[in-house]
């Protein structure tokens, strides 16, 4: 124990010079940033437990994890001052937002700064480790002597409050995950007193989640933490199920750079603080343990004018090349070409929701690391819409199941899992019942891969049932690709027919990205009445199409088209079939585009089409106004303006908060093809 003890007092005399040295060079280091000042003790504690193979999610407060990890405080303040050779994010990310993947350290999967949000990611590690492990994958890596990994998330105590938090515990504890949630609680959020906050602090709240495993202890005692950390790191890996860690902490410096201490806490509330820092606790430790009060000088020194030293090769280092600030935007993809047959001999049509089962069961079937989970797809239902029905039976509970009412948890845990080396296809049930996962596609998913330099993007197949038919009302009803092409970093994909279907769903499986699969509940079956086509013979099982490439559903006659009596619609999902009922009543004068993926666009087709008839109309089934389709048809006049003959027509649903109930008054607020037909005369007309 006298050298760990050794250790943590050469890193605390680190994180004291370094939090000292920030301070007294205010003006250069201008990025917001917080220190660890009072969390050293649990911290350097808990990075001492881990393994290379083991993962970690640290939050804004944690540099003394990250050097208990081995990190230098070199490569800690290339990240504060957002240098180009910060191996985390380079320049990209906050002062202890770090990343890493190595064999000589454990994972650091990207996370947010949002509080609370990294429990789901951290516990969607646990998920994949013990899935890993129950198939006795390869892809599972051991400690040194076998032990088994685990998952750590890092908390403070003010985001426990949060609801996606809970989302996590109940999963980790239902599926008796390991991982140790590693509350600090430091009885402030920023200056909101637990008092003022919470009724009970994280033991307690830990109460109400049966199975979970908990612990509360004086977090600013080096020794004591070490032992407590040692005790419960090695049930966990032994199979005990969560387990929660409250460390009792001071804080002894600021919230952030930006606000101050001296804002808002009293000298009495500062002092007794103090009286708990954990520096003068573990030094005391050590003369006890008969190191000399020299020696122990002797290593503060050295410290110190280590981050000296490193401050000032910090502040020397190169800026960010700014010509790489688009760089992993997204992950190169595999899939740049269709491939496989879409129209094997032989086979019969397959209606849309039996191209995504089969679709899935193929993946599933050469996949053994993909796995399928959403509120009722598993095998007692196969979900609402019965698109993955038998897959439960096909492939068991471990790869098919059911959760809890929980969005947030079905989408935000996809980046752990992919972490991992697992490949999750999940589901929400209802394209209006995304919104409360939106909070994780936009601060976790979609940025992993921009800020961590390409080192975690996430690979996810999210499936999203959207669109209205035959009076499904306000919250079955929505369409919401304009709110999701607003988040950079994601790709959305929007078939209309099954073999797109099919061919679709393997290019999202295979693209390294996080995708989003908008499928029509009014075409699964081909009910509605002009939807047929939605039908299609059933393209063999190496079927791909590329995102970004859309497809000429009808052609129109090159006479008409040399004549200026043509026009074409851009279109996609139901919008296909609105169309081609209009362009029958105007024979050989319309051409169709469905453009098959919203992001990435196939803009080259679409330009080169409008350009070709001088006239388009934008064609969408969400409300109109301010709209994707809006926003494309901006671009079709920039990049087309020259070649137009009229105005770039749009037109969607009205502009009501939602669907009505009533099937007339869902029929009023909806395009038609009636209402596409009227809208294309008066386009042909100019």
């Amino acid at each position: 124990m006298k050298e760990k003890l050794i250790e943590a007092y050469r890193l605390m005399c680190q994180a004291v010079a370094m939090t000292n040295t920030y301070e007294s060079n205010r003006q250069i280091c201008k990025y917001v940033h917080s220190t660890s000042r009072g969390h050293e003790a649990v911290q350097l504690a808990m990075a001492m437990q881990l393994f290379p193979c083991d993962f970690i999610s640290p939050y804004y407060r944690d540099e003394s994890i990250l050097l208990g990890l081995g990190f230098s405080p070199y490569t800690l303040m290339l990240q504060l001052l957002a240098k180009g050779d910060d191996i985390f994010t380079g320049g990209r990310e906050y002062y202890s937002h770090p990343n890493y993947r190595g064999e000589d350290k454990p994972t650091i999967i990207h996370q947010s700064s949002a509080t609370g949000m990294q429990a789901i990611p951290a516990t969607g590690v646990a998920q994949g480790i013990q899935y890993l492990k129950n198939i006795q994958s390869p892809l599972l890596k051991k400690g040194p002597d076998g032990e088994n990994p685990i998952s750590v998330c890092s908390l403070g105590d003010a985001s426990v409050t949060e609801g996606e938090v809970s989302e996590a515990f109940q999963f980790a504890v239902l599926k008796k995950l390991p991982i140790l949630y590693l509350v600090q609680d430091n009885d402030w959020g920023i200056s909101v007193t637990a008092q003022e906050a919470r009724s009970m602090n994280a033991f307690e709240f830990a109460e109400g989640f049966k199975g979970m495993n908990r612990v509360s202890f004086d977090g600013s005692d080096f020794r004591n933490s070490y032992k407590m950390l040692r005790r419960v790191v090695q049930e966990i890996r032994q199979g005990s199920g969560p387990y929660l860690v409250r460390a009792r902490v001071p804080l002894l410096g600021h919230h952030t750079s930006g606000v101050r201490k001296e804002f808002y806490r009293s000298e009495e509330d500062l002092a007794k603080h103090a009286a708990h820092d954990p520096f003068p606790k573990i030094k005391n430790d050590l003369l006890l343990e008969g190191v000399s009060e020299e020696e122990l000088e002797s290593i503060r020194m050295q410290a110190e004018q280590e981050v000296l030293n490193d401050f000032e090769r910090a502040k020397n280092a190169a800026e960010p090349d700014i010509s790489k600030v688009e760089d992993f935007i997204f992950a190169p993809t595999p899939v740049t070409r269709e491939k496989g047959n879409r129209t094997p001999e032989g086979k019969d049509k397959i209606i849309m929701v039996d191209a995504a089962l089969h679709a899935i069961r193929e993946i599933m079937e050469r996949h053994p690391e993909a796995i399928l989970f959403g509120q009722d797809v598993g095998e007692r239902l196969g979900g609402v819409f019965r698109e993955t029905a038998s897959l439960g039976k096909e492939f068991g509970v471990d790869r098919v199941f059911n959760t809890a009412i929980q969005e947030a948890y079905i989408i935000g845990s996809t980046t752990g899992l992919s972490a991992t080396g697992v490949r999750p296809i999940v589901e929400v049930q209802f394209a209006d019942y995304i919104y409360p996962g939106i909070n994780q596609l936009v601060t976790e998913i979609s940025k992993s891969c921009y800020l961590s330099c390409g080192k975690f993007p996430i690979s996810a197949v999210i499936r999203v049932p959207t669109g209205a038919y035959g009076g499904g009302g306000p919250y079955h009803s929505g369409s919401v690709e304009s709110t999701l092409l607003s988040i950079k970093g994601i790709k959305i994909a929007y078939p209309s027919n099954a073999a797109d279907m099919k061919g679709l769903m393997k290019a999202a499986f295979y693209d390294p990205n996080p995708v989003i699969m908008l499928e029509h509940k009014g075409l699964y079956w081909s009910k509605v009445p002009g939807t047929e086509g939605a039908k299609t013979i059933e393209p063999d099982a190496d079927y791909i199409v590329p995102f970004g490439k859309g497809r000429i559903v009808l052609e129109a006659d090159l006479k008409n088209i040399e004549n200026g009596e043509s026009a074409c619609v851009i279109t996609y999902g139901m919008g296909v079939y609105w169309a081609l009922q209009a362009a029958g009543k105007l024979a050989g004068k319309i051409e169709i585009i469905d453009v098959r993926s919203l992001f990435p666009l196939d803009e080259e087709l679409i330009f080169e089409t409008v350009s070709r008839h001088g006239k388009c109309l934008v064609l969408t089934e969400s409300q109109q106004t301010n709209s994707f389709a809006e926003s494309l048809a901006a671009r079709i006049t920039t990049n087309c303006f020259q070649h137009l003959d009229a105005p770039v027509q749009v037109l969607g649903a009205l502009d009501v908060p939602a669907v009505p109930m009533n099937e007339n008054l869902e029929k009023a607020m909806l395009p038609s093809g009636d209402k596409v037909y009227k809208k294309l005369k008066e386009l042909l007309r100019y």
